[in-house]
């Protein structure tokens, strides 16, 4: 008798623990959440100072993405991390997402910088949420492509519809320096 009841206690303890575990891991990933809208806010804050047409051309657009990202390179490679949100406008979604990065090169040093994603239509940001957006290269391009460029004055196109704000230390820069970048959704936090 004394065994079954140890067994039953054990079992009434490891059940008590369970939904305790799972409370711990919620609250993490609400937490995670919370501070990657703030870190957002954040970005989007500096953005509208930097770069004030870009509030309204955020706020017209189909969708939006926000991430934050840190690198480091030394010698011949480097790699960076980040985690951001993405919002449709329109249905008032969230989707949590992370990145990678891979360089090659000749460098050192370390990098910091945000990376502000515009779609112009709800075709072009759920392609970026379901399959994710790779992006190769070094691209240095203008920000003007015919009637467009005024309202994303700032910004660098990508693609047909889809336009990025890079942000540094410094301010808004003129060249995207995404090299070898992927950005995917987080299964953690959606």
């Amino acid at each position: 008798m004394k065994r079954g009841a140890t067994v039953c206690l054990i079992a009434l303890l490891a059940a008590a623990a369970f939904p305790n575990a799972l409370l711990a891991k919620e609250s993490k990933a609400d937490k995670e959440r919370a501070e990657i809208r703030e870190a957002s806010q954040k970005i989007l804050s500096k953005l509208y100072k930097v770069q004030p047409s870009a509030k309204a051309a955020i706020a017209n657009a189909a969708g939006y993405a926000v991430f934050s990202n840190f690198g480091v390179k030394i010698l011949v490679a480097g790699s960076g991390s980040g985690k951001g949100i993405a919002v449709d406008n329109k249905a008032k979604k969230e989707t949590f997402m992370k990145m990678v990065e891979v360089q090659a090169g000749l460098g050192f040093g370390v990098k910091k910088f945000s990376v502000v994603w515009v779609f112009e239509t709800t075709a072009a940001l759920d392609k970026f949420v379901d399959s994710g957006w790779e992006l190769g290269g070094q691209t240095s391009v203008a920000a003007k492509a015919g009637d467009k460029g005024t309202a994303f004055q700032g910004a660098i196109p990508v693609s047909s519809g889809v336009w990025i704000y890079q942000l540094t230390e410094s301010g808004l820069a003129v060249e995207l320096t995404a090299k070898g970048t992927k950005y995917y959704k987080d299964g953690d936090l959606n």
